[in-house]
């Protein structure tokens, strides 16, 4: 009987994200648009449903939002969680920032980490309890955890410094109940500037560590 009223809640909750991968919101200029994740629809609620029979407790919650990917579409499931860093993130200097079906968090180096030191700050930890969250929710993404610096001092100490950072982000992430398997980390040192290194300024925007999360494709 638990089983049935569980297959029919998850039927039901795969319905309404069929619905909602017809028409979507579009998040900048407020207009009502058509998703390209239509196509994805039909299968998706038999598969949320099969998959609702065969889970239970937190694994049939994962399941559901794993089947956002499927009934609603990639796009809409980026939308979900893009929409949820938003509003976990507003006001921490943290940047938010959506290329098609890729989100990134831009974390500036100066509120992420003390000057020349991997170990994060104290006061940035609650930032990233929020962004675990929203992580360990949305299983059918994938992080990459990025290190840049300045171009300031040798290439060899940059390049590790911005490993351990990354790799310091990245533990984190794995301790806060983000699964291991799902994120990557790597320091790339100074060879992906955003900014002018000449000036402080620039440096000081280039000092940064970034995730990018990407769906997995259905």
């Amino acid at each position: 009987m638990k089983k049935s009223i569980r297959l029919s809640n998850l039927l039901v909750l795969c319905s309404l994200l069929v619905m909602y991968g017809c028409t979507t919101i579009n998040p900048y200029t407020g207009e009502q648009q058509t998703s390209r994740a239509v196509q994805y629809g039909a299968a998706g609620a038999v598969v949320c449903g099969l998959i609702g029979a065969a889970e239970s407790g937190q694994r049939a919650r994962n399941a559901a939002l794993g089947c956002g990917a499927i009934g609603a579409g990639v796009g809409a499931y980026m939308d979900a969680q893009e929409q949820e860093m938003r509003e976990q993130l507003a006001g921490t200097g943290v940047q938010v920032v959506r290329e098609g079906n890729q989100l990134e968090l831009v974390m500036p180096g100066n509120i992420t980490f003390p000057t020349n030191e991997y170990a994060i700050r104290d006061t940035f930890l609650p930032v990233l309890d929020s962004v675990s969250a929203v992580l360990y929710k949305y299983t059918d993404s994938r992080i990459q955890v990025i290190g840049h610096t300045d171009s300031t001092g040798t290439l060899d100490y940059n390049y590790g410094l911005s490993e351990r950072r990354a790799r310091s982000v990245g533990n984190y992430l794995a301790s806060k109940g983000v699964d291991q398997n799902r994120i990557i980390a790597q320091g790339v040192g100074p060879d992906q500037p955003i900014a002018n290194n000449d000036t402080e300024a620039g440096r000081a925007v280039n000092r940064r560590v970034e995730l990018e999360i990407v769906a997995v494709e259905p």
